[in-house]
């Protein structure tokens, strides 16, 4: 790992990202003290959290609200049951993700 002060990673900035983009994370320090860490895009992606269940569910319920809206009003739903307007608080879904991580 690179070890470098903020003070002088302002001027070797470029030199720094290309280093943290070949996979060698940077460690960025104030008074010889690790205040941050550069890393590249791929590293941070496999370390960042992952979106709970809930959140998950939102997204997908409002990407497709119009495909829902409308295969209710037609009846089109072909035996693919339409979730109710009203789903279970958050606290319900922080329990599925508590008992998915489980298995």
């Amino acid at each position: 790992m690179c070890r470098e002060s903020i003070y002088n990673a302002r001027n070797n900035f470029s030199s720094l990202i290309k280093l943290a983009e070949g996979g060698e994370p940077v460690e960025l320090t104030r008074h010889d003290k690790p205040v941050a860490v550069l890393i590249s895009w791929d590293q941070y992606e496999a370390i960042k959290p992952k979106k709970s269940f809930y959140e998950r569910w939102l997204e997908i319920r409002e990407k497709y609200a119009d495909v829902l809206a409308e295969m209710e009003a037609t009846g089109d739903n072909e035996g693919i049951p339409i979730p109710p307007d009203e789903y279970p608080d958050e606290a319900y879904y922080k329990k599925i993700d508590s008992i998915w991580s489980e298995t």
